[in-house]
This record gives structure tokens, C-alpha cells and sequence, in this order.
């Protein structure tokens, strides 16, 4: 039987920085996988969606050419086989970079499903291996909901929406969060027809209320429709056209289009495993882990979107540094949850770190607000993107506790707010901190000074 210090299920962002960093301190190290390695992100998620919108963006640069003083011969038009071929073109590079750096660093990769049989060992397919420890990395998958009936040729899932060859004339959309909202964008900016149906109150219901406001009235300019305080009841299927059955604040309605997608949210990969029958906690859809990610049953460990917290890539990833470096006794820093970034790529970008307006209020803080608009920012005037704003909270000494943006390539300005979050910084270090013109990171430093008078 093989034996592993380190055994890893699951090779998403969370099981790839953690067998990376086993082997990079020197331990054997394992990796169990069932489909590509990378995970739903890189295959499936994040990195390909990524791709799809930025040519997306290309097609409105073509379209709207004429405002840059560019005259094109001919009309653009989106080719959707080709889109979709250069988003698995870019999905695959990546794969092949995870392989390559499992292979530089010594990381053994088990094809297979695995299945936890007690006392460190782990069956994968027919073959059971043993591990000192074993870490849970085994992320999401999208959620169905009884009303929402998955086919994958009408009502779809977001892996669905990846791979459309052909643009359909109409589609609904059904939940508004990350997923949701980004293909919303990139099917409106390729002339589909899109409607986006919430059933919380609030576009993006996570985003600042503000911010949110901000988006709905921008997908409104494009032409996307948005129900919020809307549940789906029914979706029936007829003549190849979709009949969603809504209950929205003015009663009933039917809503028709071609293509349903189903974005309501994920639910934890963690059935089959075995679990339950090692005494590893589960509640709520998730596994119960300590400080450290330490389960119930001795040497199992999870991470990732199977543990609670924001179920995004980045925190997987820190989760993993955080438990391999615990195991191995390095005594890391705690995983800092009141500083996680989150991005969300839709058209204009929202990026955000910290507490909202209403998680302040609901916890008593006192704060104060900086804003700034990108209408007065010359970088955004010259590129003529000037829609969005800059929100930052302050305590009540000035320390920055939560910042909110919405605008072009805002996602690329969050890393400097989110440190500020983590070191405590003041409105005052914030403002007179030298930012380079013109940029549009300038914002942060005049939303910061409305604060600092």
C-alpha cells in the first residue's frame, strides 16, 4: 500500500496550493482527482469565463469604434464556435501549467474518486492508499432548485452557458450573485436578449446597497432586465421555448424566453466520501472544522467551499497555506475573514473587501463615508469608461473598515484596500499616500481625502 505525509482531494485552487506547499516543505505528497485537475475554476469557472467576457469586450470595442474615431469595414459579429473554442484554449493552457507544476514539485496525481475508509486510508477507484493527513478540497457545484429543472439543452447550468455554440435570441437568467451577473453580461454584450430574476430585494444581494444600485441602473442601460423580490415557481418547456412562471411584487407573471439559466447558487461535493461514518461533523451542507481545519475524526482536514465562509478560489487557496503549514507546525497567522476581497467581472467590473453600509449598521459601528466618481477622473475620461464610484467606510478612528467600487478595471484596484483593511489603515495614510496621474486608482486616494478634512 502506497503511503503519503500528505494526501489532497481535490487539485481546484485550494488542493493545488495545498500539495504545492506540502512539497515544497519536503513532505510526500498526493493528489486525488476525478476530472481535470484545476478544478471547476480553472476548467469551469473562473478562468474561462474570464476569457468568454473578454471577447465580449473586443465585440463592444468593435461596435462602439466609431466613438474612438476608428472606422471599421463592415459589420462585427460574434462567431460563437470561435469564442468558445479560444475560452477552452485558455482553460487548457492553465491545466497544463497545474500539471507541470505538480510534476516540478513532486506531487503524485491519483485519477479516481476517493473514499475514506478510517485509520488514514483512502480507497481511490479500486486502489486504497494510506496518508498522515488527509485534506478535504473537494469544492461546489452548482444548486438546483425543485422549481428549476436542469436539462441542458433549455434550462441550463453555468458549464451549460460555457459552451453554447449558437447565441440564443432570449434568455432568463435565474439569480444575480457573481455567476449569474457576469453571464448576464456577456450574453447582453453579444445582443442577447437577458432578463435577471432575484428573489432577495437586491441585485447582488452580497454587494454594498449602494453599489448595488449602481449596477442595477447600468444593466438597465444595457438593456438587461432585472426582477428583484422575484421567486420562480415553474419552468415548463414548449416548442423549444422556456415559460418561467414568476411571483414578483405585482403579483404573477409568465416570463418567456429560450434559454433558462440556472445560477442559484452551489452546494458542497462532499457526499460519498464516507464521512459520516468517521464522525466528521457536517452541518448545513458544510464540513465543521476548528482554526486550523481540523475536522472531528483524527488526520482529516477541509478547506474551500466545503468548509463555511466565502466560497471563493482565493480563500480556498489561504485556507490551504494556513492548514499544510499548522500540520507542519509552522504556526501560520490566522486566515484574516474580515479582509477577503471579492470580484465580481460584469460590465461595469464591482470589486469589494470589508463590511457594508448594513453589516456597519447591524453591528453598531460608527463610520463614516468617502466617495468618489469616476466622472471626475481623467483616466476614466480619456479611456471613456467614466460610469462608477469609489465607496470607502471609515470607523470612528478614521481606520478603513470596508470599500466598495464600481467601474471599469475596478477589480484591478482592490488589492490596495483590502491591505489597508488588513493593516488597519487611516483615511489620512490613504489620502496622502502619493498615487500616480492618471490612473484610476487615483480614487482611492480622493474618496479617502473627502474623509480626511
Amino acid at each position: 500500500m502506497e503511503h503519503y505525509e500528505f494526501l489532497i482531494v481535490g487539485s481546484g485552487p485550494g488542493g493545488m496550493a495545498a500539495a504545492v506547499r506540502a512539497a515544497e516543505l519536503g513532505r510526500r505528497t498526493a493528489v486525488v482527482e476525478r476530472a481535470e485537475v484545476g478544478g471547476v475554476c480553472l476548467n469551469w469557472g473562473c478562468i474561462p469565463t474570464k476569457a468568454l467576457l473578454k471577447n465580449a469586450q473586443v465585440y463592444h470595442y468593435c461596435r462602439t469604434a466609431d466613438a474612438y474615431g476608428i472606422a471599421l469595414d463592415g459589420a462585427a459579429k460574434p462567431d460563437m464556435e470561435r469564442i468558445v473554442a479560444r475560452s477552452r484554449t485558455v482553460a487548457e493552457t492553465m491545466r497544463k501549467g497545474v500539471e507541470f507544476l505538480f510534476s516540478k514539485h513532486g506531487v503524485e496525481v491519483l485519477r479516481g474518486s476517493a473514499r475514506l475508509l478510517g485509520e488514514g486510508r483512502v480507497a481511490v477507484g479500486e486502489t486504497v492508499v494510506s496518508a498522515d493527513h488527509i485534506i478535504l478540497a473537494t469544492g461546489s457545484r452548482p444548486r438546483e432548485l425543485p422549481a428549476l429543472s436542469v436539462d441542458h439543452e433549455h434550462v441550463l447550468t453555468s458549464r451549460d452557458a460555457l459552451q453554447l455554440t449558437r447565441l440564443p435570441e432570449s434568455m432568463i437568467i435565474v439569480g444575480s450573485g457573481a455567476i449569474g451577473c457576469e453571464f448576464a453580461t456577456f450574453y447582453a454584450m453579444l445582443g442577447v436578449q437577458v432578463t435577471v430574476v432575484e428573489y432577495l430585494p437586491q441585485l447582488m444581494p452580497l454587494e454594498d446597497e449602494e453599489i448595488a444600485r449602481t449596477m442595477e441602473r447600468a444593466f438597465r442601460k444595457q438593456r438587461i432586465t432585472v426582477l428583484t423580490s422575484t421567486a420562480v415557481k415553474a419552468v415548463t418547456v414548449e416548442e423549444g421555448r422556456c415559460r418561467v412562471t414568476v411571483e414578483g411584487k405585482k403579483g404573477a407573471a409568465e416570463l418567456v424566453a429560450e434559454k433558462v439559466l440556472a445560477a442559484t447558487g452551489i452546494k458542497s461535493n462532499i457526499e460519498e466520501l464516507g464521512l459520516e461514518a468517521l464522525g466528521v461533523r457536517i452541518e448545513r451542507d458544510k464540513v465543521v472544522v476548528d482554526a486550523h481545519y481540523r475536522t472531528d475524526a483524527a488526520g482529516i482536514y477541509a478547506i474551500g467551499d466545503i468548509v463555511a465562509g466565502p466560497a471563493l478560489a482565493h480563500v480556498a487557496s489561504a485556507e490551504a497555506l494556513h492548514c499544510v503549514e499548522s500540520i507542519c507546525g509552522l504556526n501560520p497567522e490566522p486566515v484574516d475573514y474580515g479582509a477577503i476581497p471579492s470580484c465580481v467581472f460584469t460590465q461595469p467590473e464591482v470589486a469589494s473587501v470589508g463590511l457594508t453600509e448594513q453589516q456597519a449598521r447591524e453591528r453598531g459601528i460608527e463610520y463614516s463615508v468617502g466617495r468618489y466618481s469616476f466622472m471626475a477622473s481623467g483616466k476614466a475620461a480619456a479611456s471613456g469608461d467614466r460610469d462608477g464610484m469609489v465607496k470607502l467606510l471609515f470607523d470612528a478612528d478614521r481606520k478603513l473598515i470596508g470599500a466598495h467600487l464600481v467601474g471599469a478595471s475596478v477589480t484591478e484596484m482592490l488589492a490596495e484596500p483590502t491591505l489597508a483593511c488588513r493593516l488597519g489603515a487611516t483615511a489620512r495614510e490613504l489620502a496622502r499616500t502619493i498615487h500616480a496621474h492618471p490612473t484610476m486608482n487615483e480614487g482611492i486616494m480622493e474618496a479617502a481625502a473627502t474623509v480626511d478634512r
